[in-house]
């Protein structure tokens, strides 16, 4: 007993000890801890106000009636997008907050009506327009009111219920999801639109029932491409060198040249025999099965693209009494085809997934229903650490222009092809 009294007491006062060198040294210690902490709350702060300066429109893009074009258009359509990345000086991104303001690709369905909108700042639409018109000449692109204001302020409500879920990738970012690529036929070649399923199981939504897809992003810049490389080399099992600060490297030596020197001392050198290695090891292409080759071939090929840093983000909501959740496995059921084991995946997040267990079930879920709901309208990409990186082919797989081979009735269509007037008509002059 006594022994357990004295260790409660040296323990108490160490830890007055350290207290006391905190209270006598607290500038030292203090600053460079909360100097992250403050540097995080202010770039938000005057992120925030530069956000509220920044005017955006709503696109709806209406896609031709008789379009047979592959996703692999869209490519290019991400990759012009990505010209609006810029980079900014210190003074503008501390002070003035400056960023690349992100885009919006959305989906959307109101009683089984799908249509498609990419939301981008005002400055930005005459890029946005162009890069869709060059490679979709009969495209329509009609700036609307924003659909998200017309819905109620405040859902889960005596009238309406509603299920949301943010989504995150089941693997590491650089491993691709199935892309467009995956879905074509071995016999015929014909290419099976990957929207395929998704539209049609948001189409089938019955009336006062409404399901709303979100894709926030924005083009990142070049340095992820040294995280892509760690992610091969993972992959390949190579060893990740230690990275040691100048602190770190310092005490090392010391320790190295003190131990040495020890050894030295008391005892006798010993020259150590060269070790023969007679076991060549294999070139790597014979060490890798052929699965392991595809899943290496889909890294460095992605390694290679324009990435996107990316939200997304899914609610259903409806009247309470046709609102059923089996539309909300039929919709995680339909994004399953886009899912390799080998590869990657969309997953639900299960933070800001609409579900609560055990203590104040009711309050912890209308408050993660109304938050989420919330942050769609404002296309808020919070929380930031929960964002990933898709590339221009994975982009342009989960959105783009549904071609012949899709079709949902309720999906809006240009009703004629637009062309442009003939060269012969006369001219009337004054």
């Amino acid at each position: 007993m006594d022994i357990l009294l004295l260790s409660f007491s040296n323990m108490f006062r160490d830890m007055g000890n350290a207290f006391s060198l905190l209270v006598d040294f607290w500038y030292f210690i203090l600053p460079p801890i909360f100097y992250y902490v403050f540097l995080e709350l202010w770039l938000d702060h005057v992120q925030d106000h530069y956000a509220s300066g920044v005017k955006y429109v709503l696109l709806e893009i209406i896609t031709p009636r008789e379009i047979e074009k592959s996703p692999k258009l869209m490519e290019s359509v991400f990759s012009g997008m990505a010209g609006v990345m810029k980079t900014y000086n210190t003074f503008e991104e501390y002070v003035g907050g400056m960023y690349t303001p992100p885009f919006s690709l959305e989906i959307t369905s109101s009683a089984g009506s799908v249509h498609f909108y990419v939301r981008t700042p005002a400055v930005f639409q005459n890029l946005v327009e162009a890069n869709f018109f060059a490679q979709y000449p009969d495209m329509e692109i009609t700036e609307v009111p924003d659909y998200a204001k017309s819905a109620p302020a405040t859902i889960p409500n005596d009238q309406y219920e509603l299920w949301g879920s943010d989504f995150e990738l089941t693997k590491p970012d650089l491993y691709p999801i199935k892309t467009y690529k995956f879905f074509e036929e071995d016999v015929t070649g014909k290419m099976i639109d990957p929207l395929a399923s998704v539209i049609e199981v948001i189409g089938k939504l019955p009336p006062g029932q409404t399901m709303w897809i979100q894709w926030i992003i924005s083009p990142e810049k070049e340095s992820w491409y040294k995280k892509g490389v760690e992610t091969v080399d993972a992959f390949l099992g190579k060893a990740k060198p230690e990275k040691k600060g100048v602190l770190g490297g310092l005490m090392t030596d010391i320790f190295d040249i003190l131990r040495n020197l020890t050894k030295a001392l008391l005892t006798t050198p010993e020259f150590e025999k060269a070790k023969k290695d007679d076991k060549q090891e294999q070139p790597l292409e014979f060490r890798l099965s052929p699965g392991q080759k595809d899943v290496l071939k889909a890294l460095e090929s992605n390694l290679g693209k324009q990435m996107y840093r990316t939200k997304m983000r899914i609610i259903y909501f409806g009247v309470r009494e046709g609102f059923t959740k089996t539309f909300v496995a039929m919709i995680t059921g339909a994004l399953k085809q886009f899912s390799d084991n080998n590869l990657n995946g969309f997953k639900p997040e299960s933070a800001s997934k609409t579900q609560a267990d055990f203590l104040f079930v009711n309050k912890r879920m209308r408050f993660l229903q109304r938050r989420i709901y919330a942050r769609y309208i404002a296309r808020d990409r919070t929380p930031s650490s929960k964002q990933f990186l898709l590339s221009v082919e994975e982009l342009a797989t989960i959105f783009h222009p549904p071609d012949l081979s899709v079709m949902a009735p309720a999906l809006t269509r240009v009703s004629a092809k637009r062309g442009s007037a003939p060269m012969n008509l006369p001219v009337l002059e004054d």
